[in-house]
């Protein structure tokens, strides 16, 4: 069983990762309704990762025997000049969770609680990913400027994002991603 300190902080945590995921459906509305069908689909694609996020902090804090506390989840921003702004809001979100993480892990190892410890290991190396997937699109968005035509080329290129993550939790988190 985890301490109350930690239980507490994880159920944030887990009301960060829900946060993440419905920033990232506004992202994905922003972007469709202006057009942007790929970035649209980059977003949602995004969505269900940070869903799995948000179960495998749920499903932890069952697992260890702790109860899960949700929160309210607050209204993310709908509203964004361009598709660069989209992305660089994104990793500034991005930016933000990997602090989260890392006080997470710093808790971890105040309270010498090894298994959360491990548990979180596997968020410090997804941050890594989650902000280096941000900074390469907001590269190549400088790159293609005002150009209208690369922009409509390079939103194709990101409509090829799959979805690689379960979408099914009905099993528990651990279940739909074969054991992980």
């Amino acid at each position: 069983m985890l301490s109350k300190t930690m239980e507490s902080a994880i159920n944030e945590q887990l009301n960060k990762e829900m946060f993440s995921a419905y920033l990232y459906m506004a992202m994905s509305a922003y972007a469709d309704e202006n057009g942007l069908k790929g970035i649209a689909h980059w977003f949602m694609v995004q969505y269900h990762e940070e869903m799995v996020h948000a179960m495998k902090f749920y499903e932890y804090l069952q697992d260890q025997g702790n109860k899960v506390s949700l929160g309210a989840i607050e209204k993310p921003t709908g509203s964004f000049s361009s598709a660069l702004t989209l992305f660089q809001a994104a990793l500034a979100h991005e930016q933000f969770i990997t602090k989260s993480i890392n006080d997470l892990m710093e808790l971890a190892l105040k309270e010498k609680d090894h298994a959360t410890k491990t548990f979180l290991e596997w968020y410090v190396t997804e941050q890594v990913e989650e902000e280096k997937n941000a900074n390469d699109i907001i590269q190549i968005l400088k790159m293609i400027g005002d150009n209208t035509a690369a922009l409509y080329l390079y939103d194709k290129e990101l409509s090829a994002r799959t979805v690689n993550v379960p979408t099914n939790f009905t099993m528990g988190i651990s279940a739909a991603m074969g054991g992980a």
